[in-house]
């Protein structure tokens, strides 16, 4: 399948909050944390589906950090073998899949990405716009005017939001 043909399989959806994804969550990385737990991960709810009261594409994120000393493959691996799809790899984030059907998506979909310990931006993030939310009403409002332009393109979806983030996070570090 073809990036394209992925992108129209798979548009971006944005959807009110749903109180079930802090559940959802919850589960997950409770099943993370017993595949993982030889590997002492810190593991959290991250993304907009973590925001209370805004919009976001119903797909949980979660963050996973794990000591520089475990070796990426066998990291991989374990979470392949347990039905997680491996999306992308560097030498120091790897992101899965969980939850995408050859039908479209499945009730329950899922990001894990797994990143060094203390590559974790996207707490700090998440925990800006809870105390702020004004803030998670603004990130809302520019995700809903990319919408049109990008329901089709995840990665223009996600550069075009990348300025507000960054000037959130540069604010915080």
């Amino acid at each position: 399948m073809t990036l394209e043909e992925l992108w129209e399989l798979f548009p971006i959806v944005l959807t009110p909050h749903n109180p079930q994804w802090t559940y959802w969550a919850e589960e997950e990385i409770r099943w993370l944390s017993s595949i993982l737990a030889k590997y002492s991960p810190a593991i959290n709810h991250i993304g907009s589906t973590a925001i209370p009261e805004i919009h976001a594409k119903p797909i949980v994120d979660i963050l996973v950090e794990v000591s520089p000393e475990f070796e990426w493959h066998k990291i991989k691996k374990l979470l392949e073998s347990n039905g997680y799809i491996c999306m992308s790899e560097s030498e120091t984030r790897i992101s899965f899949n969980k939850g995408y059907t050859p039908a479209g998506y499945a009730d329950r979909v899922f990001h894990v990405h797994v990143h060094r310990t203390g590559d974790n931006d996207e707490i700090l993030f998440r925990d800006y716009l809870i105390a702020h939310p004004e803030s998670a009403k603004e990130y809302e409002t520019l995700k809903l005017s990319l919408l049109p332009e990008y329901t089709n393109n995840r990665d223009g979806y996600t550069e075009a939001k990348t300025e507000f983030v960054k000037k959130i996070v540069s604010q915080l570090t």
